[in-house]
């Protein structure tokens, strides 16, 4: 005769491990996440901006991505993205993005 498991008990085996993998597929998604953000601003803004940890701008005067956190919150660009980003100097071409690639690139921005 095999013993049955007592009614529930899968279910609270289940929401053990659910518990216990949760923070690691988050952390794996927040890093997707962030990696995409990079990709983004590697092919839409090194050619003027510095986009990694380290390195000046290509065009001076464009500020590096590392310091965007210490300039403004980074979240009040996301309408600017949304909206179309325009600034006063003719260099920098309007940029318009996705919802996703909005949180993308400024996840990105904000991992430095």
């Amino acid at each position: 005769m095999t013993k049955r498991a007592p009614p529930g008990s899968h279910m609270v085996v289940m929401a053990g491990l659910v518990g216990a993998l949760l923070p690691a597929t988050l952390a794996s998604a927040a890093a997707e996440m962030v990696e995409r953000g990079r990709i983004i601003a590697e092919t839409f803004c090194a050619q003027c901006h510095a986009t990694g940890a380290t390195g000046a701008s290509p065009l001076p005067g464009a500020p590096p991505f590392r310091t965007f956190k210490e300039r403004w919150p980074v979240e009040v660009l996301a309408e600017a993205l949304a909206e179309g980003l325009t600034t006063g100097h003719p260099e920098m071409p309007t940029v318009t993005m996705t919802p996703g690639e909005i949180d993308a690139f400024l996840g990105y921005l904000d991992s430095f």
